[in-house]
């Protein structure tokens, strides 16, 4: 059996992810195909423990190199345990946030450079995705999209964290131009989908 798709959204916080991600499934659905949705840090029982360790905002003194390894561990979890075995079942996987999301965020963000790539490699064991969209959002804007009190410990941090997560993910975009396609997210959400869909079908042909 040919093994499902693997396509991951990026983006700074309150970027939309969520809505295309509903979109997208919709799109396999009608299709008759089998689709997963899942997200990170989480995904798993073991990883949605290790979400609420790292989100918590009582976690504020949290090390940065402790944060790393955290996402990792919950990622390798959520590998081994969701994503890899539905792929193999020929099911469609969607996640929101993967590996790109480390790297930008505790690589760039929090300046552990290319530490955080090393940890993640050794995480996921070559499990890629075959396509993940960047929506491209200034992170202002995306910051003032989510309520105060309901943000994270990560949404909570200074705009110029969210800025170095930022040019992290723009660099990201030209290092894997074949598999980083950068979605302008400012537009209305009819027009991002449909440019969404268009490379997911190329990717099905």
């Amino acid at each position: 059996m040919k093994n499902g798709l693997f396509i991951t959204l990026e983006g700074p916080d309150g970027s939309g992810k969520s809505t295309q991600i509903e979109r997208i499934r919709t799109f396999f659905k009608q299709r008759g195909e089998k689709v997963i949705l899942t997200r990170e840090p989480g995904g798993t029982p073991i990883s949605e423990k290790i979400r609420t360790i790292i989100l918590d905002k009582e976690n504020r003194d949290m090390d940065a190199m402790t944060e790393a390894m955290l996402y990792a561990a919950s990622r390798a979890q959520h590998v081994a345990q969701v994503i890899r075995p539905a792929l193999e079942r020929g099911e469609h996987v969607i996640c929101d946030r993967f590996i790109d999301s480390s790297i930008a965020y505790q690589g760039y963000g929090r300046d552990l450079g290319d530490c955080v790539s090393i940890i993640n490699a050794y995480a996921v064991r070559d499990c890629i995705p075959d396509i993940t969209f960047l929506l491209k959002i200034d992170p202002s804007i995306g910051k003032g999209r989510i309520e105060q009190e309901a943000e994270d410990r990560i949404e909570m941090e200074a705009l110029d964290f969210h800025n170095r997560v930022y040019e992290g993910y723009e660099e990201l975009e030209l290092q894997f131009p074949s598999r980083i396609v950068g979605i302008d997210a400012s537009r209305d959400v009819e027009a991002i989908s449909g440019e969404i869909l268009e490379h997911i079908e190329r990717l099905l042909k």
